[in-house]
Parts: structure tokens; C-alpha cells; sequence
């Protein structure tokens, strides 16, 4: 049986080394933020809305130009930490 993922981190690889982290609720929100805003302006140096959800108050905007590389994981909040093994 699988598993629901609680929520996905993405990962933004940033030209100059730069990480970020944003999270999204589920799959379907990072999609539609991802055809929807970053692809069609993946060329431009004007900046753009990242979605941060999580934090009240704060936003992050981002050159889609300067996006190396996207991570996405999944992230399960009830998982059980099973990797110690008892001998």
C-alpha cells in the first residue's frame, strides 16, 4: 500500500551555489506553480512570486534565468526513523 506524501520540499538550485528551500502542500500546487510561473519565463531576468506557505509574512522572489536545478522530496511526517539496525 502506498503511502501519502504530508508534503513536498523543492529544492531551488541557484546559479552562484545558492540553495532554497520552499514546501508545498502537495504535488499538484508545486505543477501548477512550476508550468504556470517559472517555465514560461525561464529566459527572464525580471523577478518572480516563490510560494512560501508555511511562513507568515515573509515571501521570496527568484530570476527564473538563475534556476540551475529543481529538487523535489517528498516529505512523510509520521514516518518511524528505521535506520539503525538492532544486532
Amino acid at each position: 500500500m502506498a503511502r501519502t506524501p504530508d508534503e513536498y520540499a523543492v529544492f531551488l538550485l541557484l546559479s552562484g551555489g545558492h540553495r532554497e528551500e520552499v514546501r508545498f502542500a502537495n504535488i499538484k500546487d508545486f505543477q501548477k506553480w512550476y508550468s504556470g510561473d517559472l517555465v514560461p519565463k525561464s529566459d527572464s531576468n525580471d523577478f518572480i512570486n516563490v510560494p512560501i506557505k508555511n511562513l507568515q509574512g515573509e515571501y521570496m522572489v527568484i530570476r527564473p534565468s538563475s534556476v540551475m536545478g529543481i529538487r523535489v522530496e517528498p516529505i512523510f511526517l509520521g514516518s518511524v526513523d528505521r535506520s539503525y539496525a538492532e544486532e
